[in-house]
């Protein structure tokens, strides 16, 4: 049995919806439009290696290692998400899996303890990953606490956050020494010009690919203006082999396993929010059991890359963002990513070259993406009814509020203890936990949707007898006025 024969019956959606979610392309644009994906998401990929390389010292052969085992691994777990494994696990959505930076803070203060280093990283993420598997049924069943009203909120939370990432691409990224240069500034600009501008006057497939062209356009324009780094390309090999535990054999910390579950359960509530933003997107409407199928992806994938040299993994925000940009719902765009994904794992040389795209680059296509999961959030939102009940208004306004506390203030829970850093630092998270509550307090447990209520007269009306009912209105109302 095929994975679209098998794919569970609690996914609902119209049959149109269901085909282009479904609907395998050929194998031409598969190719185009997952090396799409593969690009938008590349530089968030890559940077988490990076980081804990730098950070911990590891040597340069050490950290090419990371990051060909974390492309590896980002590419497999896309498979498990997109394809799925009959009923266990998979949402079967166009989901690109990545590394989250939730964990780094932790991740570095587990590798500077000199009695456990790298290994007692993957060891807590192997281990983190098993329990947080376990605990997926749990969390998919918090359901019920996410109606409409509070869905907007995170979702518009997760575009708030994002957006940052974004303006920091733009900038040069963060720890950039010319961070701000009228140089990147100008190009990003000129790349969401040229996106824009494919948008408009480009029809089918080249507009779907607007995004691609527009960081094509950008390396091109940026190698031009000599702000290229090839540096590497040279001394990388064109095939290597991701094997487990290639660094050696994993430490199993107990204290560094509860931090680490600690966080990915706070990942899990953020991936959640993406699950939930994509349904909304592609138009489907997601039960408790398509989120459990998506988190314990979750959970088997930070498993699966703790034993192959990686991190743990979610599902990256900056993709759903280009799904809603494309109007392209097929998740075997985001299969043939998963595939181009192993394949950079496995030759090097690809990996660098890819990594050699400038951040600023990416910066302008960033803006157009993390902003249409910013629309798709405040859409939800408009749909609320604040006329006859005022509470909704308190909820949007005090969650959104608490959500943006971490980015407007870095320091503001900072004489917070250091177990609860991880927490008090995802505005998603925050903004979350205060809708929930909030919601509770003032709506009760599915007492209220918060959903502007239809007209009993026209509710049950067909779409042709709508349209004859309001013209009918419109002819009673020109006569009563004259």
């Amino acid at each position: 049995m095929s994975a679209i024969d098998s794919q569970p019956p609690s996914v609902s959606g119209s049959p149109h919806t269901t085909d282009e979610v479904d609907r395998v392309l050929s194998p031409g644009k598969l190719v185009i439009l997952g090396l799409q994906h593969v690009l938008v998401m590349y530089a968030g990929a890559v940077a988490v290696p990076l980081m804990i390389g730098d950070r911990l010292g590891l040597s340069k052969e050490t950290v090419a290692l990371l990051i060909s085992s974390d492309l590896f691994c980002c590419g497999v777990v896309t498979l498990l998400q997109c394809i799925g494994v009959g009923r266990f696990m998979g949402i079967r959505l166009p989901v690109i899996m990545s590394v989250t930076f939730a964990a780094v803070t932790p991740m570095l203060a587990i590798g500077m303890n000199p009695n456990i280093g790298l290994m007692g990283i993957f060891g807590a993420t192997i281990a983190a990953g098993c329990i947080t598997t376990l605990l997926a049924p749990l969390i998919g069943r918090l359901m019920p606490l996410f109606p409409p009203l509070v869905t907007g909120v995170v979702i518009t939370s997760i575009g708030l956050s994002i957006i940052q990432v974004g303006i920091d691409w733009a900038a040069g990224g963060k720890g950039n020494p010319q961070y701000g240069s009228p140089v990147y500034l100008g190009i990003s600009f000129a790349v969401l010009l040229f996106i824009l501008l494919v948008t408009r006057f480009a029809k089918g497939f080249m507009s779907n690919v607007a995004v691609l062209l527009g960081i094509v356009f950008g390396f091109v324009l940026s190698m031009m203006m000599n702000e290229v780094n090839l540096s590497g390309l040279h001394d990388a090999k064109w095939f290597a082999i991701v094997t487990p535990m290639a660094l050696g054999t994993p430490v199993f910390d107990p204290i560094s396993i509860l931090t680490m579950t600690a966080v990915l359960i706070i990942v899990f509530i953020e991936s959640m929010g993406m699950f939930l933003a994509l349904g909304e997107i592609v138009g489907r409407k997601l039960a408790p059991q398509d989120i459990i199928r998506g988190l314990r992806v979750d959970g088997v994938g930070t498993m699966f890359g703790g034993l192959f040299n990686s991190f743990p993994h979610t599902s990256f925000s900056q993709n759903v963002g280009l799904v809603s940009v494309t109007r392209v719902y097929s998740r075997w765009v985001c299969v043939a990513s998963g595939v181009i994904l192993i394949l950079f794992g496995m030759v090097p040389k690809m990996a660098v070259l890819v990594a050699s795209i400038p951040q600023f680059v990416l910066g302008g296509a960033g803006l157009v993406m993390f902003g249409m999961v910013l629309a798709t959030g405040i859409r939800i939102l408009a749909r609320i009814n604040y006329t006859t009940n005022r509470y909704n208004l308190y909820i949007v306004a005090i969650s959104l509020g608490v959500g943006m506390t971490p980015t407007l203030s870095h320091d503001f829970f900072s004489q917070f203890p250091a177990v609860l850093q991880p927490l008090l630092h995802s505005g998603i998270m925050l903004a979350t936990f205060s809708a929930v509550m909030l919601n509770l307090f003032f709506n009760g447990y599915q007492k209220h949707t918060g959903l502007i209520p239809d007209d009993p007269k026209t509710s049950r009306r067909s779409p042709r007898t709508m349209r004859m009912w309001l013209l009918m209105r419109k002819v009673k109302e020109s006569q009563r006025e004259e």
